[in-house]
Formats: C-alpha cells, structure tokens, sequence
C-alpha cells in the first residue's frame, strides 16, 4: 500500500498539469470494462486525464435496462450519452476473466452470493469450444457482442445509434501480451487493432 500512497502524494503535486480539469469534463469515449485489477483502460488506451469516462463492473456486464429500477451502471451510461455525449461506446472484455470463466465452467459462487447474482446479468452463457482454455478468449468474445447488444437496448443509446450520434466498439484485450482485438462486423472476427 505505501508505494501506492507515496504515488498518490507525488501525484497532488502537479497543479499545472491538472488545473485545466476543474473547468469540467468532455471525454469523447465511455469505456465499460471489467473490475480487473489488470485491465487499466487509461493504460491500454494512452488516455489521459478527461478523455474516458469508465464504468466498470465484474464480467464488464451491462445489466438489462430497466426505468423502474435504476442502477448505478445504468445511470452511468444514460450521463455519459445524454450529459456528456460521448461518441463512441467501448465495451472491453479480457482474457484469463474470471467472471466470464465462472460462468463458463459453471463454478459454484454460494459462497459469494453477490457475485453468483451479479454473473445472472450475464445473458446468455458465454459460449467455448474449449471451457479449459485458461484465457477463456471464446467466451469473452462471444460475452463482449452479448453486452454490446444488450448497451442497444438502452433508450438513449438506441436513440444515438439511429441518429448516427454514437457508435459501439467491442474490444477483447490480452492480459499476457498487451495486444487489442476489436470485433469486426463484415467478418465477424476480432482482429488486432
């Protein structure tokens, strides 16, 4: 913990670097990724202060859109479209997820009831050729085109998509070797960035 506090000590020390901020915010992207420890969008993507604007859950799921029942997730991306009009949604997934494998291999998570609920958003189960593959790089794919499709049916987000104000990405990132695959949709593939 100390290096982090030393960091976070040294950081405060920047005020001409970071005075700007004050002013507000305008970040063009709404990264959604998983909770991961080893996924750093702001490090994967070069971004600095301002430019993303994150959500991040475990499994980077999306919950189902539902306006009697406001979560945070959803009150996340209705700001970040309606407020803050992004334009380009990305919702990243990784390999070696623990989440997306849980739900894969079909763990038991009694112990961890939050979670075991949490994974039920997952939509349809993430579908592998291979449930031993450790990176579980399939299921993650076919978990991050599940998302992109449930972010549609978010009013303000279809609203956006069909006035051509916003596009979705779906990215997979390698936590092994550092490398992004973004889902093409004429072949229907990720390929590296």
């Amino acid at each position: 913990m100390q290096p982090l506090i030393d960091n976070a000590r040294a950081f405060g020390q920047r005020p001409q670097e970071l005075g700007g901020l004050a002013a507000g915010q305008s970040p063009e992207v709404l990264f959604i990724t998983c909770s991961d420890s080893r996924v750093v969008p702001a490090l994967i993507t070069g971004a600095r202060p301002g430019q993303l604007f994150e959500l991040r859950t475990a499994g980077n799921i999306v919950p189902p859109y539902a306006s009697g029942t406001p979560t945070g997730e959803a009150a996340t991306i209705e700001y970040a479209v309606e407020v803050l009009g992004v334009q380009d949604v990305v919702v990243c997934g990784h390999s070696h997820c623990g989440a997306v494998g849980a739900v894969v291999r079909g763990d038991d998570l009694d112990a961890v009831p939050a979670v075991r609920d949490w994974l039920a958003h997952a939509a349809d189960e993430p579908t592998c050729s291979d449930p031993t593959d450790p990176t579980v790089a399939e299921a993650v794919q076919h978990h991050v085109l599940t998302q992109l499709l449930r972010l549609r049916s978010y009013p303000c987000v279809e609203q956006r998509l069909r006035t051509g104000e916003l596009r979705l990405h779906g990215w997979y990132y390698e936590v092994h070797t550092g490398v992004v695959r973004e889902h093409r949709a004429v072949t229907d593939t990720f390929e590296t960035l």
